[in-house]
């Protein structure tokens, strides 16, 4: 399976994907591994980890994105992502993200997405803007934020 936005392919991230010239050329950050090692033991994590985004002109990867874990008994599911910095601010994040939040709602399996970001990051949080998320928390350093995705399909 995998994700077509208009400038990126977006996989799911697996030992198959993760190739040699991928660890190369993207740090396999400890989160990659973890997945990795977490894919071994349940294979059923499948979708529901981390997601390789690549460039769709050189199928280089641009960063990663993905939840936190399967969707819980709410049917929430915690999403983050990273992005190289020679790839920040070009809008892949946004493009990613929504494209990601789509195949949520064609799941049928989750009714609300988490993300959290640091006070100090105001070009994630306008990614998080960018596709509809809302401020629910903040902390003296982190903002929380939420988004109902049976608002999406009912609207």
């Amino acid at each position: 399976m995998k994700l077509e936005t208009e400038r990126l392919i977006i996989i799911p991230c697996t030992e198959r994907t993760v190739t040699p010239s991928i660890r190369e050329e993207y740090t396999c950050n400890p989160h990659i591994i973890s997945h990795l090692n977490a894919l071994k033991e349940d294979p059923s994590l499948l979708y529901w980890g981390v997601w390789l985004v690549k460039h769709q002109s050189d199928d280089k990867v641009v960063g990663d994105i993905g939840f936190k874990g399967k969707p819980d008994k709410n049917k929430t599911v915690e999403i983050g992502y990273g992005f190289l910095q020679s790839c920040r601010n070009k809008g892949y994040a946004t493009e990613a993200l929504s494209a990601l939040i789509n195949w949520t709602i064609h799941t049928s399996e989750v009714n609300k997405i988490r993300a959290e970001t640091r006070l100090n990051n105001p070009a994630s949080m306008r990614v998080l803007e960018k596709v509809s998320m809302q401020k629910v928390k903040h902390t003296e350093s982190m903002l929380y934020w939420e988004l109902d995705v049976r608002d999406i399909t009912s609207g």
